[in-house]
This record gives C-alpha cells, sequence and structure tokens, in this order.
C-alpha cells in the first residue's frame, strides 16, 4: 500500500476544499455574519495545517498507485472533505450539534440533498453557499476535479484511471478520449458550461442571483438542497419548468452531450441508455398525471407537478414542488420504483443507474434463453458492443451488495421505532442520494427524527451509494490493509 502517495493526494484535496470555502467566507463577511466568518477562518486554518502536514510528511512519495490505493483514496478523501466540511456549520453553532452537522455535509457531497434542518432560511447566506456548493463539486466529484485541473506529474501505473475509476458513478468508466486527464477535463467543462446555462435561464426568470446560484447548484448536481422552506414550490411556474429541463439533461450520461459536441448525433440516438432513462422519465410523467388527474385544479399544473416529481427523483436530485407524499398511493409507490433506478451512468445522479438496470435486464433475458436451449451461445451486447463477462459479474456482484447493504441498513435505523414507510423510504432516499422520502422524512419534513446512531448508518449510506459502494466496504476489509 503506497500509504505517502495517498497522504500527499489527500493533502491536496483538502486544500481544494479549502479554496472552495473562501467565497462563503467573503458573503459571510460581506453580511455580517461573524459567527459564520469564524467558522469558516477557524476551519480554513485547522484543514491548513492538517493539509500542510500531510504534504511535509508525503511529499517524496513514489509514483506506484493501483487499484486498491485507488479505492481506499476515493473512499478516505470522500469522509475527511465531509469531516472537515461540516466544521463551519458546527463552529459557528448555526448546526451545535456536531453528527447533524456531519449528515448536512455528507448530504451535500454526496449530491443528497436529505437535511436536518427545520428552518432552512434562517441559516446566514455564507452557509447556505456552502452548502449549495457542496452539490456542484461532489457532483461530478472532487477528486475529477483535482485531475482535470492538476498538471500532469503522476506518472506511476494507472494513477488517473484508478481514481476516476473508483469516484465516477457507473458500471464502468471509459475514456472519450485517448489520455484519461483529458477526458476528466472535458467532462468538467462540459459541466460548468451546462451550468452556466442553467444559471442564465434561471435569471431570466426573474431569480435573484443568490438564489439562482444556489439552485443551478443543486440542479447541476442533482442534489436537491433547497433555500427555501418550501423547496422549489414558492417559486414560478418558469422557474419550475427550467429546473425540470435541467435536471432531465444532468441525468444523461456526459459523454452523449461530449458526441453532440463532435457532431456524432446517430450514435448518441442509436445509445440503448438514453432511450430507456428517456421511456423511463416519460412512462413515469403520464403514469402520475393519469393516477393525478382529478388532484389538482387545471391539467397544466398537473403535468408541472408531475413531471417536476417524476424527474426531481429519477435523477435523483429531490427538489420538489409539491408534498407528493398526500399523492395517492400509486403515485407514491411509483415515485419509491424510481428511487431505485436513477438516471444514467456518467451522470451526477445516484441510484442504481438505468446502464446497470439495463445490463442487469438483458443478462437475465439471456441467462433464460441459456435455461431453454443449454447449447446456445449468445452474448449481452449493449449499442451494439459485445459487454465483457467481467463487467456482468461486477454488476451481479453491485446488485447483492447493494441489497444487503439496503436490507441491513433499514434493519438498524428500525431501532428508533418510526414507521415502516419512514424507515424504508430514508434509507432508500439516503442510499440512492435522493433526499426526500415519505411520511417523516417527506418533502415537507426532514430528517432531524432519527438518533445519532441512525443518522451515522444513513451517512454510511449516503457515502456507500455515491461512491458505488466498493470504495467504502473496501476500507472495512482487512486484506486491504495487509502488506504485499
Amino acid at each position: 500500500m503506497n500509504y505517502k502517495m495517498m497522504g500527499k493526494f489527500l493533502s491536496q484535496i483538502l486544500m481544494v476544499e479549502i479554496v472552495f470555502m473562501i467565497p462563503a467566507l467573503l458573503i459571510s463577511i460581506f453580511d455580517g455574519e461573524y459567527p459564520a466568518v469564524t467558522g469558516f477562518v477557524v476551519t480554513i486554518l485547522i484543514t491548513a495545517v492538517i493539509s500542510l502536514v500531510l504534504y511535509v510528511l508525503c511529499r517524496n512519495s513514489k509514483n506506484r498507485f493501483f487499484a486498491r490505493e485507488g479505492f481506499v483514496c476515493v473512499g478516505i478523501s470522500w469522509i475527511a472533505i465531509s469531516f472537515f466540511g461540516c466544521l463551519p456549520f458546527w463552529i459557528s453553532r448555526e448546526i451545535p450539534h456536531f453528527v447533524d452537522a456531519l449528515f448536512e455535509m455528507a448530504s451535500g457531497y454526496t449530491t443528497t440533498g436529505a437535511s436536518i434542518l427545520s428552518n432552512v432560511e434562517a441559516m446566514s447566506r455564507g452557509l447556505l453557499y456552502w452548502r449549495s456548493f457542496s452539490h456542484w463539486l461532489g457532483g461530478m466529484g472532487v477528486l475529477v476535479f483535482l485531475l482535470a485541473l492538476a498538471p500532469n506529474r503522476e506518472s506511476g501505473s494507472g494513477f488517473t484511471m484508478h481514481l476516476l475509476r473508483a469516484e465516477s458513478p457507473g458500471p464502468n468508466v471509459g475514456k472519450l478520449v485517448p489520455k484519461m486527464r483529458t477526458t476528466a477535463r472535458i467532462l468538467y467543462l462540459i459541466y460548468i458550461l451546462l451550468t452556466i446555462l442553467d444559471l442564465m435561464f434561471l435569471l431570466l426568470g426573474g431569480m435573484s442571483l443568490f438564489d439562482a446560484v444556489c439552485t443551478a447548484f443543486g440542479t447541476a448536481g442533482t442534489g436537491g438542497f433547497g433555500i427555501k422552506n418550501d423547496s422549489m414550490a414558492g417559486y414560478s411556474p418558469y422557474i419550475q419548468n427550467v429546473c425540470t429541463v435541467f435536471m432531465f439533461l444532468f441525468g444523461i450520461n456526459f459523454s452523449c452531450f461530449y458526441l453532440l459536441l463532435i457532431k456524432q448525433v446517430k450514435a448518441v440516438w442509436k445509445d440503448e441508455e438514453l432511450r430507456l432513462y428517456c421511456t423511463i422519465v416519460f412512462t413515469g410523467i403520464l403514469l402520475v398525471i393519469w393516477n393525478l388527474k382529478d388532484y389538482y385544479a387545471t391539467i397544466g399544473e398537473t403535468i408541472r407537478h408531475a413531471a417536476f416529481q417524476v424527474v426531481s427523483v429519477v435523477t435523483t436530485t429531490g427538489f420538489a414542488t409539491t408534498d407528493f407524499d398526500l399523492w395517492p398511493n400509486f403515485s407514491k409507490m411509483l415515485l419509491l420504483f424510481l428511487m431505485f433506478t436513477g438516471a444514467c451512468a456518467g451522470s451526477t445522479a445516484g441510484g442504481l443507474k438505468v446502464g446497470r438496470v439495463l445490463l442487469l435486464f438483458k443478462n437475465l433475458r439471456r441467462n433464460i434463453r441459456r435455461l431453454l436451449n443449454p447449447r446456445r451461445v449468445e452474448t449481452v451486447r449493449v449499442n451494439g458492443v459485445r459487454t465483457a463477462e467481467e463487467v456482468l459479474r461486477n454488476t451481479n456482484t453491485y446488485l447483492v451488495a447493494y441489497a444487503l447493504i439496503m436490507v441491513i441498513s433499514i434493519l438498524l435505523v428500525s431501532v428508533d421505532e418510526l414507521s415502516i414507510s419512514t424507515d424504508i423510504s430514508a434509507v432508500v432516499s439516503c442510499f440512492n442520494n435522493i433526499g426526500p422520502g415519505l411520511d417523516m422524512v417527506g418533502p415537507t419534513a426532514n430528517y432531524s427524527v432519527f438518533s445519532d446512531f441512525s443518522k451515522l448508518v444513513l451517512i454510511f449510506d449516503m457515502l456507500a451509494g455515491r461512491l458505488e459502494i466498493f470504495p467504502i466496504l473496501i476500507l472495512f476489509s482487512r486484506s486491504t490493509w495487509r502488506r504485499k
């Protein structure tokens, strides 16, 4: 295990976090919110000292980096940024309980959007900005950002590939161009451009600059932290429709946008994952509209709320324009099902991912045909390309781990003696990085009802869900830490 290189990389990650705290600090200074200023200043000093010590101790690291180091580095980095990122909330006493502050920050970075706050609007603007910005930074990935900007000094074995594969969402991570670092830069450039476009449309709708920036961060990262107590319900239909469109766009695999930029429109049209994603979204919207036909005053209002909530849940954003916990059971169950599917691999969304669901169904169909005709030779193909058996095995392994963690987590949080629908939807929502659930964690409620123990379980679920399970599980394996 190359501990020195991991320590050096962790020090760089912490420095990135410090740099991104500065705008939030400046907003707090401008507003005269001195408790928040104190929280940011103290956090920056503590983080800087630890980052400097790590860098000094690990500056002479050897450039050997393999898959094991990649998974461990990603897992530890996300735990570290969540820990240090929560300190401004705790030190400022705007979230006086440390576990609550950690829950809020882990929810931000993992783009979950689950909150323990009952009055969001009482929080200072600097901390609201930091809370929303964590969505944007966590959406594409903190390590991907560092790889995209850092000079190419690391020539070790698979350095960039191992980190990118461990952090990026999806069944597998491919290259848009020959160099993986250039791929990271292209992804972030597309991400930034889409965020700016979203921001412009929000401003055109009369949104204030601060509200538009925070909303764009939440939409781009498919995070869902609202800066209003009613989430998005108080904004105009135009603003809600803009968010619907951009949530949908950020749920698409970013490689599709790259293909469009290089004018390979046919390749995008033939993408099976994209077609399945569109089918799931539009079918879900039509079914909810049908189920809510007499629920709202006009058909236009019904379509707007149905489209917003379906897209918000599928893309695991978690914004809300209405209390869908009051909807008929069919619509609520449909939303619960959509929490599992998620959006496309290679997007900022959570969940199982449509690409993984596609592989599971194709593999199931192949195995059924093999039962009927054992001598039949059949391969699983996606977009006309044969899928490697290793990818299928990894997908099946992921599904088993996914189900086990889900069941164990539900059992653990049930010790709080809350309702079954609360426990199940809370775990499903946090593990799939969605945010609101049903019943006591619905869109008009929050997660403060859970005990500290249950919140720690849900923090684990959020991190495991965002990092595709294995980087977090590997940290708890003894074989990971054995000297080889």
